[in-house]
């Protein structure tokens, strides 16, 4: 879907400027995007097939939730909202904790130029994969895998990509810090 967002400089400051996501990609313009991942106190990692519809990573298992932040929304909003569009769960932004902005920069081949900073979240599912509902024009599936398929990623084919081997394990070591807080 063609959404109006903010364009931010390199270093993700607002530009004042407005424009469709599929400009911002075809022109390479930096953006925001939102990250959530979903993890269980038994050890285990929500991930969603993305659908093979999708102009980027069609297929692929990944993040549980992303998308990108609409013009004039908040980061905040922009989570809450993508987490009830693609698995029609509600929840409040003290669910959620930030655990970082990561700068991402990647030519597709499709000519996609995605110069995003993504909004790193996790939080807790705490409601069993079965009572989700996905927005079948973004996922196609939804499966809880073991934490650690985050760290191993150059096992496992078609589940997450080896090239950002390192984001993940961020996230691994985070939520497992998480896990071990409460």
């Amino acid at each position: 879907m063609d959404e109006l967002i903010d364009i931010l400089t390199p270093d993700g400051k607002p530009t004042g400027k407005v424009a469709l996501k599929s400009e911002a990609h075809k022109n390479g313009w930096f953006h925001a995007t939102v990250h959530i991942w979903f993890f269980t106190k038994d050890d285990k990692i929500l991930l969603q097939k993305r659908a093979m519809t999708k102009k980027v990573f069609p297929g692929l298992w990944d993040i549980s939730v992303a998308g990108h932040i609409g013009a004039g929304e908040t980061i905040l909003d922009a989570a809450i909202r993508e987490v009830h569009e693609e698995l029609g769960l509600e929840i409040k932004s003290d669910e959620l904790l930030k655990i970082g902005t990561r700068i991402h920069q990647v030519s597709h081949a499709n000519g996609i130029q995605d110069n995003e900073h993504h909004h790193v979240f996790i939080a807790e599912l705490k409601v069993p994969i079965e009572s989700l509902s996905i927005q079948k024009e973004e996922v196609d599936d939804v499966q809880l895998f073991d934490l650690a398929v985050l760290k191993n990623t150059k096992n496992i084919e078609n589940v997450l990509l080896p090239r950002f081997h390192e984001y993940y394990c961020m996230v691994y070591d985070t939520i497992i810090e998480s896990l071990h807080k409460k």
